[in-house]
């Protein structure tokens, strides 16, 4: 406790002048000036009565036996002069209202933000008054004043009294419309109002005749009413007239007709100290803008992708789409399976056909018939989808002969695509239907794609990196970038200072060594326990909430909080990582995948070897978004999806999509490499930072050693980290950091300093190091007995 009291004693501070008012103060001036906006407006006001008589008096001001006739005597005289007859006439009544505002605002302590608006406005309405009375009272000058007098004479000397007069009807115009917000529709709603009124007040049923009908018969007779608003319900058909009703009952529905207006009371919720403030703030400086360091950035225009294919339309080919339905009918009907009805859907590279089998056929029947109907249809890859989710038919795709090429182009130009409110859009291409797929990764939240070599997977992480490029902001996210291929990614060290990440001490922002990968994911793991302080701090539970708290100004940079922007890893073949580092990198993945959602990094992985032993079972568990491109066997695609249907892709970008639930098949749009060179090279032009983003500092604990240190050579945060140490009871680098605050070269010296004190073991791989001292008694004898 007597260290947290400490923190937050007021520093002190050099004695000043400070132009800030107090709260004192501020009732002082607050109420002079209320006071003296009073005493200003019973001047004017008595100016008008008394001027002629204390025209004489204003050149004796210091004579005490002289007096005036104003009310408030030769200080009434003379300011009332100085503003009604030398400045702006009948308009220097306004500036009394501002005084009085000025002065009221003070005296309570209000928000300024919308004094300076009246003021503005105040003085454009005393300029504006005293020059249009100036124009009609040229021989009266006390109305507009000398101002609206000598205004008239310069600007009808150049412009007539024509022009003074529109120029005058423009700045009624410019008031009513900003200041009244006056429009040509509200004064035409507001009469239609008025007019209806006065015509229903006209308006009076004669004896033989009652609103809404229609009098047939003599007057001798009974008048029969006959409706002709019967199709309104609030109307009703016959009514009575009250006079008809006994004189208790009638008093009695008169008073249940007395509608009693009840007035709801504004709920208001007592600020905290520090929300005033950042109300104060965000009212001065508005809100926090993260992108303003690079304000004149400018997002990728579309003219940098190629429109592929034939502009991007679909061809139908009527042909063959009656051949295959023909097919398909004829292989049913061998097999005695009647279609009520069969519909086409054509698709960029497949086409649906759904069919709704007759009444009595087993769905499992025209299951087991997909290599029959595909050795009829001679294509590769039929799937068939029985029953279609959320519709009663069952689905039969069939690739089409002339397959059309999804360019990344008129994916991203998609209004889908442009409109999306979503905080990581990303456009993978095309459904069955000719629709844009665009799904956020911030809810995904983590991607795994696999599939053979060569059906598209580097194509699917280009089209992610692309999505990302042209919607968001530098200052939004940063790529992590795992390349061990290092020719797949290349093309993105271009934008390193504006949307790379990478750790303080490497070169290269791709990552290729796997030594480099393995620190980089620890040092992600690193990142992801700084951002939950920094969100319990905060009291918020994501990303999403923080830097929302941090734009209003609720969060005080000097306390260590910034603005957090997402981070994407991008490890482009996962196998290769897996069979050489295992376990070092599998860890911190889970890991990451865990826990890493709520604070705003994603993991999207890739790998051409959907075994097990790469895509295990921890990774399945935290990665429910899956794209599975074309594989080899059954297997592989349990492997990915959980369910077959990869093996029967066409390949060429043709892919299938889960997000845990139903499975999407979606053509990938395709960009090519020279269209990433462009977009890179595009944005790698333009200002940047001055260097990419940097992770935490992180080195491997596999540098312990027994060499002993001597007492002098120890770090001046020794003693702090054996007592975090032996109070947490748990031996690490990242400990230390995180409870003192320090760069991880400098925690993991202090770790082998205290192995060689004695305190913590050896290196023991990914486990935390045995802590041999157990209490702080024990410690402080530790090292009372080293020192001597």
């Amino acid at each position: 406790m007597a260290k947290k009291a400490s923190k937050t004693k007021p520093k002190a501070t050099k004695k000043g002048i400070s132009l800030k008012l107090s709260k004192q103060n501020k009732i002082i001036l607050g109420s002079l000036l209320m006071l003296f906006s009073i005493a200003l407006f019973f001047s004017f006001l008595s100016f008008y009565f008394t001027w002629q008589d204390d025209q004489s008096m204003l050149s004796e001001f210091s004579d005490r036996n002289a007096q005036a006739e104003n009310l408030l005597n030769k200080f009434g005289a003379n300011i009332s002069h100085i503003f009604m007859y030398r400045g702006f006439g009948l308009a220097s009544f306004i500036f009394t209202f501002l005084f009085f505002m000025t002065g009221l605002h003070m005296f309570l302590d209000l928000k300024n933000s919308k004094l300076l608006k009246k003021w503005i406005w105040g003085l454009v309405l005393v300029i504006w008054i005293s020059i249009t009375l100036g124009f009609f009272t040229m021989e009266r000058p006390l109305l507009g004043g000398l101002v609206g007098y000598e205004m008239n004479d310069f600007l009808q000397d150049y412009a007539g009294k024509i022009g003074v007069l529109l120029l005058l009807l423009f700045g009624l115009i410019i008031i009513l419309v900003r200041l009244f917000k006056l429009t040509p529709d509200g004064i035409a709603t507001y009469l239609g109002k008025q007019g209806k009124s006065v015509a229903a007040e006209f308006k009076k049923p004669t004896p033989n005749e009652d609103e809404g009908g229609e009098v047939t018969g003599s007057d001798e007779e009974t008048p029969i009413v006959i409706d002709t608003y019967t199709h309104k319900k609030d109307i009703p058909v016959l009514k009575k007239d009250e006079n008809d009703l006994p004189m208790e009952i009638a008093a009695n529905k008169k008073e249940e007709e007395k509608e009693i207006a009840m007035e709801i009371g504004k709920i208001t919720e007592e600020k905290e100290e520090k929300d005033v403030l950042s109300d104060k703030l965000v009212a001065d400086f508005g809100e926090f803008d993260p992108t303003l360091e690079l304000g004149n950035y400018k997002f990728p225009t579309l003219d940098l992708l190629d429109q592929h294919g034939s502009g991007g339309g679909i061809t139908i080919n009527q042909q063959e789409l009656e051949e295959n339905k023909n097919r398909i009918v004829e292989t049913l009907k061998n097999y005695k399976i009647g279609i009520a009805q069969i519909k086409a859907t054509i698709g960029p590279t497949v086409t649906l056909y759904e069919i709704v089998p007759e009444a009595g056929v087993r769905i499992s029947k025209i299951k087991n018939l997909e290599d029959d109907i595909a050795l009829s249809l001679a294509a590769l890859g039929i799937r068939i989808i029985a029953p279609i989710p959320g519709k009663g038919t069952i689905g039969i795709e069939v690739p089409n002969k002339n397959a059309t090429i999804v360019s990344m182009r008129s994916v991203i130009a998609s209004s889908k695509f442009q409109k999306a409110e979503m905080q990581l859009p990303i456009a993978f291409g095309k459904t069955i239907s000719n629709e844009t797929f665009v799904v956020d990764l911030a809810k995904m939240p983590h991607l795994l794609m696999a599939g053979a070599t060569g059906q598209g997977k580097s194509v699917g992480l280009n089209a992610v990196l692309t999505s990302l490029l042209y919607k968001k902001h530098p200052a939004e996210v940063k790529f992590v970038l795992v390349d061990p291929k290092k020719v797949e990614l290349t093309l993105f060290n271009k934008i390193e200072r504006h949307y790379l990440a990478k750790l303080p001490d490497s070169e290269d922002a791709i990552i290729t060594d796997n030594n480099k990968v393995i620190n980089t994911l620890n040092s992600l793991c690193i990142e992801m326990d700084n951002r939950y302080e920094l969100l319990k701090v905060a009291m918020v539970r994501n990303i999403k909430e923080y830097n929302v708290k941090f734009k209003a100004r609720k969060l005080n940079p000097n306390e260590g909080h910034m603005f957090l922007p997402y981070i994407v890893l991008v490890i482009d073949e996962f196998a290769d990582l897996i069979m050489t580092a295992g376990k070092e990198v599998e860890t911190p993945i889970a890991r990451l995948a865990q826990l890493a959602r709520a604070i705003g990094i994603h993991l999207i992985i890739a790998t051409q070897r959907p075994s097990v032993n790469v895509i295990t079972g921890i990774i399945k568990a935290n990665f429910p978004a899956r794209i599975a491109f074309r594989v080899t066997s059954k297997i592989d695609s349990r492997t990915i999806l959980d369910t077959q249907g990869a093996d029967q892709l066409i390949g060429r970008g043709d892919m299938l999509f889960t997000q845990g639930n139903d499975v999407t098949r979606l053509q990938c749009a395709f960009v090519d490499t020279p269209e990433i060179a462009r977009i890179t090279e595009y944005i790698g032009a333009q200002r940047g930072y001055p260097d990419a983003h940097l992770l935490p500092e992180y080195v491997g604990e596999d540098s312990g050693t027994s060499i002993d240190y001597e007492i002098s050579e120890r770090d001046a945060m020794f003693r702090d980290a054996a007592e975090v140490i032996v109070i947490a009871q748990q031996g690490s680098a990242s400990l230390i950091q995180r409870k003192l605050k320090l760069g991880y070269n400098r925690a993991g010296r202090i770790i082998d300093q205290l192995e060689a004190a004695g305190i913590v073991g050896p290196f023991e791989g990914s486990k935390a190091r045995q802590v041999l001292v157990h209490d702080m008694a024990s410690l402080d004898q530790l090292l009372k007995n080293e020192q001597n």
